[in-house]
């Protein structure tokens, strides 16, 4: 199948039509007003496989957004999503969709692997596009600082993939946590220890050297997008293992963190951590060769942040534990349970404990002391529906860039204390450097492949 993509290798014409969402179409700021026409958001799907194909089936169930492109690198994938969406534009490079559609969009959802939310987020955004991106917001720190200030500078509704941050779980327990029910935080713990995740991280690597010719149905050049690029090799990357592989997801940190840290994130009121170490497998760590490709099954990510007036202390020390690591056992032995949820946070404070299994509803302890303690009346909400109708002038959205940027952050500063085990590296936030251990700072960004570089991700 050739490519539909007239930018496939050329450099200059994509930077001009990066452009081009600024000089000729919506400029930042400004009302998008495709929707009057009929009443709807006009919407475009990137990414419509996988994540994608749930996303654009949870988008669509609001009345009020039309889906009038799609786009995906993998021809299957594109064929099955025209088959519910038969009027809509296709495409196969993302490029093309934002430079032929201008101002007939007003949204769009990024829901591709993580090494490429940020050049289209970033080029969305500048086009002047509403944008709902799934988790994490971007593949390094440095990008996502950039995607976090141009979502600013843009005035358009962002909303992170994180679609528990919306359900009533969640949001009672960022409510608990403000009122101070169990005091003056102590410390907290996650973890996600979900059975068979360690099995879908299973990469010994390195990677394959000789590579396949893609199947005639997959792009494999715009797959690759703005990572090195790499020669294919069948149920190694393409559709779901990529996570695994540093080039191109995020870890299991990264995947389930925004999840799991957000709640705690929001209730306790966070900002930049003063410093990040991990520890990990020692397999993994003892393996150069899977050190430069993969990311290890098992972390323990030690995060200090800087105290509030919600913390018992000048400091706050939240861990995080996956795989075959997980949360001491006299830590667990705290909760007056049969067992402790595979993924969750814990909040311990000095009048009692948090407990927030991952997709369900707080518990607090001790139980009999919090037995009578009135839980918050919410309104139910729809992640998807809340973002589309931020769009169309509603409420601003659960998990909007500026709130969820810093986050994700501070979760991939995570990622980087894994890349250097065992070292705890001090963070300046302001001056984005890592002061006693500066030869870490080169896994804060990382280097576009020629010929996919991004307006305003330049580093």
């Amino acid at each position: 199948m050739k490519p539909l993509s007239k930018y496939a290798t050329s450099r200059r014409r994509f930077l001009q039509a990066s452009a081009a969402g600024v000089t000729t179409g919506l400029l930042p700021g400004r009302k998008i007003h495709a929707a009057l026409a009929n009443g709807k958001l006009q919407h475009a799907c990137i990414g419509v496989g996988g994540i994608g194909n749930h996303d654009r089936k949870r988008l669509t169930t609001h009345p009020k957004l039309e889906v009038v492109a799609i786009c995906d690198v993998d021809h299957h994938n594109l064929q099955e999503a025209a088959k519910d969406y038969p009027a809509a534009r296709k495409y196969n490079d993302w490029r093309e969709l934002l430079d032929a559609e201008g101002d007939r969009i007003d949204s769009v959802n990024v829901s591709v692997p993580d090494h490429m939310h940020a050049p289209i987020t970033m080029t969305a955004l500048r086009s002047g596009k509403h944008v709902y991106c799934q988790k994490p917001l971007c593949h390094n720190v440095a990008e996502v600082r950039a995607v976090t200030h141009a979502a600013k500078k843009a005035g358009v509704v962002t909303q992170l993939g994180t679609q528990g941050a919306s359900e009533m779980g969640d949001r009672m327990a960022v409510e608990l946590l403000r009122q101070g029910v169990i005091g003056k935080v102590k410390k907290v713990y996650l973890c996600s220890n979900r059975p068979g995740a360690i099995e879908s991280y299973r990469l010994k690597g390195p990677r394959p050297t000789n590579g396949k010719t893609p199947p005639d149905d997959l792009d494999w050049d715009l797959w690759i997008g703005a990572a090195p690029l790499r020669p294919y090799a069948p149920a190694i990357y393409h559709p779901v293992t990529w996570r695994a592989w540093q080039d191109f997801g995020t870890g299991w940190s990264g995947d389930m963190g925004c999840h799991i840290f957000d709640p705690v994130w929001k209730g306790l009121g966070l900002v930049s951590p003063n410093r990040v170490a991990a520890r990990v497998q020692q397999s993994w760590k003892d393996n150069p060769r899977r050190r430069a490709d993969t990311w290890p099954q098992s972390d323990h990510i030690t995060w200090t942040f800087p105290g509030n007036e919600m913390t018992a202390g000048d400091e706050l020390v939240l861990e995080w534990h996956d795989g075959n690591f997980f949360s001491p056992r006299e830590v667990r032995q705290i909760i007056e349970r049969d067992d402790f949820p595979t993924e969750g946070s814990l909040v311990l404070g000095t009048e009692g404990a948090l407990l927030l299994p991952q997709g369900e509803q707080p518990e607090l302890f001790p139980s009999k002391k919090f037995k009578d303690y009135p839980r918050p009346k919410l309104p139910p909400r729809d992640h998807y529906h809340h973002y589309i109708n931020a769009c169309l002038g509603g409420q601003m959205t659960e998990s909007h860039f500026a709130q969820t940027g810093p986050m994700t952050e501070a979760i991939l500063l995570g990622t980087v204390a894994i890349r250097t085990p065992d070292v705890p590296l001090e963070w300046n936030s302001a001056r984005m450097e890592i002061a006693n251990y500066p030869e870490a700072e080169k896994f804060l960004r990382r280097t576009y492949r020629t010929g996919w570089q991004v307006a305003g991700l330049d580093f």
